[in-house]
């Protein structure tokens, strides 16, 4: 499971204490490692493609930074739903890792050189209509030069999002501060789309949510176990990590230098 905002252990222990509400049973054919690489991953993946957009056969999806964790769970699920899935790669080994993804992907576009025009490849895809459903890894939010050093300029100005998104398009997004000017809704309005935002964390605000939270949970858990199913999840996973290099791991995770998913074995 994931432990609760209000929780007040560390996951780092051998032992914690935790209320049933909050786990599913693991099946004993996962490993912990893979149990504990994919799970959140899973429900952020389920968040938004099952209950934000409702991710239907025949429907457009983008998955930016498609080689990450999230995405390569993102695409799967996606694909599994009936869905042409694009994406972007970030490198060339981004790039190649998703062209050997299968099934496949609809279309990779190449944004290493942040010099690839998105939205024109996500139309041309799309015969010009437009993607259905939007699943960025942060946008940015102003110009080259008045946006922050720290953010990527691999990432798609936003302008690029709702210029790509479909008319009754859903944009989920995974930036939390994310600022629409009034032209920006202008044309999200005109266009019929929504923009919801991408926190994985709000099962556990609100008790009423506490049964589809474990739904999820055990979808996400089960999904891991059966490899020979059209749906199994393949997480992003790196060698597990001995816990005398816990706090080396965490401040990577914390400065987003790991790209892949960092498990702590005991």
């Amino acid at each position: 499971g994931i432990l609760p905002l209000d929780s007040e252990v560390s996951g780092i222990c051998e032992v914690i204490l935790v209320h049933e509400h909050y786990l599913v049973r693991k099946p004993e054919k996962v490993c912990w490692v893979e149990a504990a690489g994919t799970v959140r991953d899973g429900v952020r993946a389920y968040t938004a493609l099952h209950y934000l957009s409702q991710v239907s056969p025949g429907k457009n999806v983008l998955v930016m930074d498609g080689a990450s964790p999230f995405g390569t769970i993102a695409i799967q699920l996606a694909q599994h739903r009936g869905a042409k899935v694009i994406s972007t790669a970030h490198s060339l080994e981004d790039k190649q890792y998703l062209e050997r993804l299968r099934p496949p992907v609809a279309r990779v576009i190449d944004a290493s050189s942040g010099k690839t025009d998105v939205a024109e490849s996500c139309l041309e895809e799309t015969g010009g209509l437009g993607v259905d459903i939007v699943l960025d890894a942060g946008v940015r939010l102003y110009s080259s030069e008045d946006e922050p050093a720290l953010k990527p300029q691999l990432l798609p100005h936003k302008h690029e999002i709702i210029t790509l998104l479909g008319v009754g398009g859903h944009w989920i997004t995974t930036e939390k501060n994310l600022q629409l000017d009034p032209p920006d809704s202008h044309s999200l309005f005109l266009k019929g789309a929504t923009v919801s935002f991408l926190n994985d964390e709000i099962w556990n605000l609100s008790n009423i949510q506490q049964g589809k939270y474990l739904y999820i949970l055990l979808m996400v858990i089960l999904h891991t176990s059966a490899p020979h199913t059209p749906l199994c999840f393949r997480p992003q996973l790196d060698e597990p990590i001995p816990f005398y290099e816990a706090k080396v791991s965490m401040e990577m995770v914390q400065k987003n230098q790991a790209r892949k998913r960092q498990v702590i074995q005991f």
